[in-house]
């Protein structure tokens, strides 16, 4: 076994595991990235093994409410990038900060072992071409994602026809000829029912519940630019908005959409105008949830049934970090309890980065959760009075920063957050740890 205590292991180089590895070289903390795929990008590279990005799939928020501050996209990028164009971001973001030499690439972790209590190190085992290996190390750092392990329903009855989870969509030609069923409506849904409408013979749209749907421009400019630096409390904003909405959106209800049994801002919104303009034109139709399956057909709740050659479940993804003991996650109901949902409230040698979600959060709100942690762990090693008020912090108690919200029971909104408050929570612990330090 190979020993290097003095290093921590950081599982993935998506954009997480990207900011993270950037942010512990800046901090001065060594590291051994691990990566399945053969280079950075994560999801976003539709070739790696764990991807699940499908070829017409864009930003859903604008290059500059979503890119890395002090690596901003070039002019040329469009103002809602297509994945091709985010997969060749991370590969600069990467050689700009030298991030690369610190992978090992085609190295899939496959356990994560506590060798005792906190602060006592960790066996970390892994496999590549030549066979597997382990190490221990100083502490783990997890950042594979949230987006790669279908969350797939189950249906009563049996369907004759071809049933696919959307991670298994990559290009429209699938749905050549066929009279095609997706389920579910979130942003991935909506765009993927257009796909549908384009190549498919039929399409229809099956819903659970109602949704808000945002255009991506207003006024001629991403809708996500527009009143940033406009603070509101939540009742006036939703007022504010919810008035926007009407503006440019409208009411789906009239083109058959349910009406949302929520407030807006309780799940997040679907930014996609383009199937609204087709369920208008009756190129999509809108139907309730699934009652059951038999032969080709398909019941729905209403008493309503149609005939379908595919069904495409575009139902989301679960949490998934199959290399560790969930009791070490602190899990409890559908993800992790971690303080700001990436400190575990009794180690500080293991970390989840990334399980974090808000509307309009980007890949900088998340690189500040890796900074926050990154200067942490300095803190702890130069004994700072911040470090230790922090550490009291997060074994107190679990603090998810929803900023009051009432979020939907839902699995994918277990660990969504306020962005201002989650960001204003960690921009001051970041502030705390450097004057600390300074």
């Amino acid at each position: 076994m190979t020993e290097t205590r003095d290093r921590f292991a950081l599982i993935g180089a998506g954009p997480m595991g990207l900011a993270m590895a950037k942010v512990m070289l800046e901090q001065g903390i060594a590291f051994d990235g691990f990566e399945l795929h053969s280079d950075v990008g994560g999801l976003w590279d539709i070739d790696g093994p764990r991807s699940t990005m499908y070829e017409s799939a864009h930003l859903i928020s604008s290059k500059r409410m979503t890119e890395f501050t002090d690596f901003p996209m070039e002019d040329r990028v469009a103002e809602y990038p297509s994945h091709r164009e985010l997969k060749r971001y991370f590969n600069a973001f990467a050689d700009r900060f030298g991030l690369r030499d610190h992978y090992r690439f085609g190295a899939e972790v496959l356990r994560c072992e506590p060798l005792g209590g906190p602060g006592e190190g960790w066996r970390v085992t892994w496999r590549d071409a030549e066979g597997e290996h382990d190490a221990t190390y100083a502490g783990v750092m997890i950042a594979n994602g949230t987006l790669s392990e279908p969350s797939m329903p189950e249906f009563k009855g049996n369907f004759d026809g071809e049933l696919i989870h959307s991670s298994a969509y990559r290009h429209p030609s699938q749905f050549d000829g066929k009279r095609v069923l997706i389920v579910g409506a979130g942003n991935s849904g909506c765009d993927i029912a257009v796909d549908a409408i384009h190549h498919g013979v039929m399409c229809d749209l099956s819903m659970r519940r109602g949704y808000y749907f945002v255009p991506k421009y207003v006024f001629g400019k991403p809708a996500d630019t527009l009143g940033g630096m406009i603070k509101l409390p939540m009742w006036l904003k939703r007022r504010v908005d919810g008035m926007i909405l009407k503006w440019f959106v409208g009411d789906p209800q009239k083109y058959g959409f349910p009406k949302p049994d929520y407030q807006l801002y309780e799940s997040h919104p679907v930014v996609n105008s383009l199937v609204l303009y087709h369920a208008g034109h009756g190129d999509v139709r809108i139907r309730t949830e699934i009652e059951r399956l038999n032969d080709r057909f398909v019941h729905f709740t209403d008493g309503s049934k149609e005939e379908y050659d595919m069904i495409l479940a575009a139902t989301g993804y679960k949490l998934f970090y199959p290399f560790i003991d969930r009791d070490l996650l602190n899990w409890q109901g559908d993800a992790p309890h971690l303080y700001l949902n990436a400190m575990h409230p009794k180690r500080d040698d293991l970390f989840v980065l990334g399980m974090v979600e808000a509307s309009g959060l980007g890949w900088q709100g998340r690189h500040e959760q890796a900074e926050m942690v990154a200067r942490y762990i300095t803190g702890l090693r130069a004994g700072s009075a911040a470090a230790a008020e922090l550490k009291a912090a997060k074994a107190a108690g679990f603090e998810r920063a929803t900023g009051g919200m009432n979020y939907l029971k839902l699995a994918r909104m277990a660990y969504y957050v306020d962005k201002a408050t989650y960001r204003g929570a960690v921009t001051g612990w970041i502030k705390r740890l450097k004057e600390a330090r300074a």
